[in-house]
C-alpha cells in the first residue's frame, strides 16, 4: 500500500510563505500525476494544483495562481507546494494525492495523504 507522508504547514501571518511536502513511498502502477487539494469543513475539496510525472503543472484554482508553485522531485518521489503571499482565506487543510488522472478537479484512481493544517492570520 502506497504511503504519502506530508510535512510542512503550520501558522503564518498574512503575506508570509510556507512550503508543504509530500513524500510518496512509491509511484503505484497506473498513476501519472500528483496533486494538492484543500478543504475546510462543510466545503468541497478544491484542487489547487497538479503536476504530471513529466513535470507539466496546472493550476485549476484561480485564487492561488501566481502565488503558489507546485513541483515534483521524481528522484525522491516528493511533491512540493510553495505558498507565497499567503492570505487568511488560504487557511485550510491541505492534502496531497497521487492519481491515475488529475484533470477535471478530481483525483481518480489515487491515494491520499493525511492532510496538514495551514493557518494564516491577518
Amino acid at each position: 500500500q502506497v504511503q504519502l507522508a506530508q510535512s510542512g504547514g503550520g501558522s503564518v501571518e498574512a503575506g508570509g510563505s510556507l512550503r508543504l511536502s509530500c513524500a510518496a513511498s512509491e509511484y503505484p502502477a497506473n498513476t501519472n500525476c500528483m496533486a494538492w487539494f484543500r478543504q475546510t469543513p462543510g466545503t468541497r475539496n478544491e484542487q489547487i494544483a497538479y503536476i504530471t510525472f513529466d513535470g507539466s503543472a496546472t493550476y485549476p484554482a484561480d485564487s492561488v495562481r501566481g502565488r503558489f508553485t507546485i513541483s515534483l522531485d521524481n528522484a525522491n518521489k516528493t511533491l512540493y507546494l510553495q505558498m507565497n503571499d499567503l492570505k487568511p482565506e488560504d487557511t485550510n487543510m491541505y492534502s496531497c494525492a497521487i492519481c491515475r488522472f488529475c484533470n477535471g478537479g478530481f483525483c481518480r484512481g489515487g491515494y491520499w495523504g493525511h492532510g496538514t493544517q495551514v493557518t494564516v492570520s491577518s
